[in-house]
């Protein structure tokens, strides 16, 4: 088909591969759509979105307002003469008014087999939910929330040691070669589109802070999910004593030790294994407050006693 003109609209680093990717692949990007600079770091100083760093460095066209119900920015997005939005976790939902103006509408790259995990966080709640199968829908988007009827689907496997940034990086690999593929013919895919199975469908809500505080009277296994999803982002963790203890690496087992969950029973070389519900959880990586995640073999070399036999982690602090 002719080329078209495209908007594209995101905000981490997820959507800026795909931004990318339609730049290498010659698509003709007119303009960028990214969430407002945030504070972010220990200074709160601005710092711009991966999408719109990439906008920056290819001289494109990009704007960030706060909400796109105004009127004047239907009429700024109306003048932009927009073949074709194409939306990657932009983070502000697209009103009626917008998705009605490009010709071919606006389509999203979600990243999860819809209808399942339609939301915010897929990857994190496919991790959590133990699945073993995930991947990419291209999707044309309507008013409802990741609803509308897809394009496109590309799956992947989840392997037992995928954190959140290895599904990521797996689901960027898919998703992209995905938009090219739609974009290649969008009309013969938008002709065959197929709708999405209400009754199968699930929400994958944001993480709370609390869904990562670790409950050591869990399986491993599920301790272990929550760790691996919480990776960069909402990092699982208890208490040792009054300091937080964030969870960073660690691997189910199902060796079951006679102790009570939540104590220290064994301490190896680059590990130490707590006792779980019917099973335990050697952990390999941690985090105190303030610091970078440091590996249990490099804390056991300056501190030896840190971690050993006996100590106990609580949900809440303790003296």
């Amino acid at each position: 088909m002719d080329k078209m003109r495209i908007c594209f609209a995101g905000t981490p680093a997820f959507a800026a591969a795909h931004l990318q990717a339609l730049l290498d692949a010659q698509h003709d990007v007119i303009a960028v759509y990214t969430q407002p600079d945030r504070p972010s770091g220990r200074g709160k100083k601005l710092q711009a979105s991966p999408v719109k760093l990439i906008a920056q460095e290819n001289s494109l066209p990009f704007f960030q307002p706060a909400s796109l119900k105004p009127a004047e920015q239907v009429q700024a997005f109306a003048e932009l003469e927009a073949d074709v939005l194409i939306v990657v976790a932009y983070g502000l939902i697209l009103p009626k008014s917008i998705l009605e103006i490009p010709r071919f509408g606006c389509i999203n790259v979600h990243a999860s087999l819809l209808p399942r995990w339609r939301g915010a966080a897929p990857i994190e709640r496919a991790l959590l939910a133990g699945d073993r199968v995930s991947g990419v829908t291209i999707m044309q988007m309507d008013e409802g929330l990741d609803t509308g009827a897809m394009l496109y689907k590309e799956s992947i496997e989840i392997s037992a040691t995928d954190n959140r940034l290895d599904l990521e990086e797996k689901l960027t690999g898919v998703g992209t070669a995905a938009l090219l593929q739609t974009l290649s013919d969008l009309q013969k895919y938008r002709d065959n589109a197929e709708a999405q199975d209400d009754a199968e469908s699930s929400y994958a809500t944001k993480l709370e802070k609390s869904e990562a505080l670790i409950d050591w009277h869990l399986a491993a296994e599920k301790i272990d999910r929550q760790v691996r999803a919480g990776i960069g982002r909402t990092p699982a963790y208890t208490y040792l004593g009054k300091q937080r203890l964030r969870i960073i690496e660690a691997k189910a087992s199902s060796e079951c030790w006679q102790s009570p969950p939540g104590h220290v029973v064994q301490c190896g070389k680059d590990y130490f294994t707590v006792c779980c519900d019917s099973s335990s959880l050697q952990v390999l990586r941690v985090q105190m407050p303030g610091k970078t995640p440091t590996a249990v073999k490099d804390i056991a070399n300056s501190r030896p006693d840190f971690f050993k036999v006996g100590t106990q982690f609580t949900p809440t602090e303790s003296c």
